[in-house]
């Protein structure tokens, strides 16, 4: 069997896991050449920005290399954002690598592909309001995460030396809307133990801004009205039925009702895939940007292009909706492509239709607590879950994305190690 290149674009949550796996099997017996592009360097899971934007942890240490990554599992990875493709001589073009003087390190690149996967996700969704993009943060990436949060620190700093309050506004009141308020109050709690003075929880005014009837809103109203509660006995205040007319420098102007002003603005309200889906061509496109695909994953009409996680529109024959864009989605894709390809490219066997099982969601609140329903084989109902035990299952998700990385013994040992770093340094990012 000659060996076929499977490139993949994007690793996060479905990118990165797809090509450990399909390197692990297919790379380390040379049945196929993988190779990961990313515009990063290194991969921090999403689901954890707003621990980055509040430096609850330090993406330095939490970070997985994506070049050591894959020497040791067989894959090969080439930087480079992704800025168009020619499906007839199936190559994809990869954008020139800069410096920060501007100086080019690569040059514009193309990568030809036997089968390509995109696996790009998603980023905020502005809904073109006005002012949004010149005034307000967004935590779409690991580099935008550490940008609030050099802001936000320096926001401290300021509060604390002229003894007044600090106020964020934060715009979605979806799972990321709501971590983050929860986070920022956490973050407050630990600053004071070093040294600022002043601040404190009861100086912090935190808006959570919904144009929904309520919190969480893709959530079980249960769920939703448990966030609620908790929300604003930490001392957030929620604004539901809040539709944002536009942004300004420090506030929020909201249709019906008077401005929100705050130091910080964050905007974490929708969600789209990137524009430059819309390059790929022969394939049919949502409103939303994202590529509508088969119940396979092929991309609608192509037989070599696949799309997973949040860059894909699928909805199976027995769902009443699409897949929702979240984590566990693109890790089932991944797993469930992995095995495809495996079977199809070594034993010739068609693709089977992916299966989706929604195994529930959870929302983390910082130390405080968690919210959240399980779902699935569990008597065959939906269960509503907060408090300790939701915090412990929330925690676990990430450890079971660890161990598909790195595997049980060395995801232990990360843990152990973790545990370690807790007696030396100190509990937030501090710079």
């Amino acid at each position: 069997m000659t060996a076929v290149n499977i490139v993949v674009v994007g690793g996060g949550a479905g990118g990165l896991p797809l090509v450990t796996r399909l390197g692990r099997r297919l790379g380390k017996q040379k049945k196929a050449n993988i190779t990961l592009v990313d515009c990063a360097y290194s991969h921090v899971w999403k689901p954890r920005f707003h621990e980055v934007a509040t430096g609850a942890i330090d993406a330095d240490l939490d970070a997985l290399d994506y070049r050591a990554h894959a020497s040791q599992n067989h894959y090969r990875f080439e930087p480079g954002k992704f800025i168009g493709m020619d499906a007839e001589q199936q190559t994809i073009t990869l954008a020139p690598i800069t410096d920060h003087q501007g100086n080019t390190v690569l040059p514009e690149r193309t990568l030809p592909y036997d089968y390509l996967v995109l696996a790009i996700g998603s980023q905020s969704n502005d809904f073109n309001t006005p002012g949004v993009k010149e005034h307000a943060f967004f935590l779409d990436s690991r580099r935008q995460a550490e940008r609030f949060r050099e802001n936000f620190l320096n926001s401290c700093l300021q509060a604390d030396y002229h003894d007044k309050e600090l106020s964020v506004a934060i715009v979605g009141a979806g799972a990321t809307g709501v971590e983050l308020a929860a986070e920022i109050h956490h973050a407050i709690s630990v600053l004071k133990l070093y040294g600022h003075e002043h601040l404190d929880r009861k100086r912090l005014k935190v808006h959570l801004i919904e144009a929904a009837p309520r919190v969480l809103p893709a959530l079980t109203e249960r769920v939703s009205q448990a966030a609620h509660s908790r929300l604003e006995k930490l001392g957030v205040r929620v604004h539901v039925n809040a539709l944002v007319e536009k942004a300004e420098p420090n506030q929020f102007f909201i249709k019906d009702a008077e401005p929100i002003k705050a130091d910080l603005l964050v905007w974490a309200a929708g969600i789209k895939a990137p524009e430059v889906l819309l390059e790929v061509p022969g394939v049919e496109h949502t409103r939303n940007n994202q590529i509508v695909v088969e119940p396979t994953l092929h991309a609608k009409g192509q037989e070599r292009i696949f799309v997973i996680g949040d860059a894909a529109a699928c909805q199976l024959p027995d769902m009443e909706r699409p897949i929702p864009p979240r984590a566990q989605s693109a890790q089932q894709m991944a797993n469930y492509l992995s095995k495809q390809l495996q079977g199809y490219l070594l034993k010739g066997k068609p693709f089977e239709p992916f299966v989706y099982r929604d195994h529930g969601s959870l929302v983390s609140l910082s130390q405080y607590s968690s919210v959240g329903n399980l779902m699935g084989n569990l008597k065959g109902g939906n269960f509503f879950i907060e408090g300790w035990l939701a915090r412990m299952m929330y925690i676990s998700l990430y450890r079971l994305h660890q161990a598909t990385l790195y595997g049980w013994p060395r995801t232990i040992m990360l843990l152990i190690a973790g545990r370690f770093n807790r007696l030396v340094r100190p509990r937030l990012k501090l710079h």
